[in-house]
């Protein structure tokens, strides 16, 4: 651990379980890159993803979005490809995409598609899928709604989807953002993991919940508080 690590670390207290006031004061101080750090929340839930009925995924778009360009795709045709154009989008087209995706271009961040071009981009499977790529109705990125979906990806959206062990990892934010507007993408995020709990889930759903920039030290929240706050 180099001595700029140990500086930071130093301003948490070890042991410590911290509320959501504090955490987020100390959160953006823990950053000493160069560059502007992201903020990540990670957590367990109370749910067993083996099972199906207890998988936890959805989507929020955070009110300060995540201090980063998203750069948009869609596949569609016609008057929904020119709608992407005017919503924003990076990139737009259909076969010529799915080609050049193919050959392995993958300068993109994110994917929205109409429903009758997935059949097309179901060939992709095997290329946008590890890499959290493909479009998805439930994730609102298959849909005619393409101006939407698109202007919700550019305004900051995210997936928060639970790991095989229960646990989730989902950014925030840039520890630039400080104290206040960091809290406030929290509190979406935590409103819509607690809305999408699984009625198999059983026992304590929210069971431990971390912060931390991505070179610095976790810093623990209180989730009784969190919990108390969305009851």
């Amino acid at each position: 651990m180099g001595k700029k690590f140990e500086a930071v670390r130093a301003k948490v207290e070890e042991g410590r379980t911290y509320d959501l006031e504090s955490g987020f004061q100390v959160v953006p101080e823990t950053a000493y890159a160069k560059f502007d750090e992201t903020v990540e929340v990670s957590g367990r839930l109370g749910v067993d993803p083996k099972h199906p009925e207890q998988m936890v995924r959805g989507t929020v778009v955070l009110p300060h979005g995540l201090g980063k360009k998203v750069r948009v795709l869609v596949f569609a045709k016609g008057e929904k490809e020119v709608e992407a154009k005017e919503a924003g989008a990076d990139y737009t087209g259909a076969e010529d995409l799915i080609e050049k995706i193919s050959k392995g271009w993958l300068d993109f961040d994110a994917i929205v598609a109409t429903p009758d071009m997935m059949g097309a981009v179901g060939k992709l499977g095997k290329v946008l899928g590890p890499r959290g790529l493909m479009p998805n109705p439930k994730l609102g990125t298959v849909t005619f709604e393409v101006k939407k979906a698109v202007s919700d990806l550019k305004a900051g959206k995210v997936e928060f989807r639970v790991d095989k062990a229960g646990n989730i990892h989902v950014p925030v934010g840039k520890a630039s953002f400080g104290a206040s507007k960091l809290k406030d993408n929290f509190m979406s995020l935590m409103e819509a993991i607690i809305k999408a709990k699984p009625s198999a889930s059983k026992g304590i759903y929210l069971r431990s919940l971390f912060l931390s920039t991505t070179m610095g030290p976790s810093i623990k929240l209180d989730t009784v508080e969190v919990r108390n706050l969305f009851k």
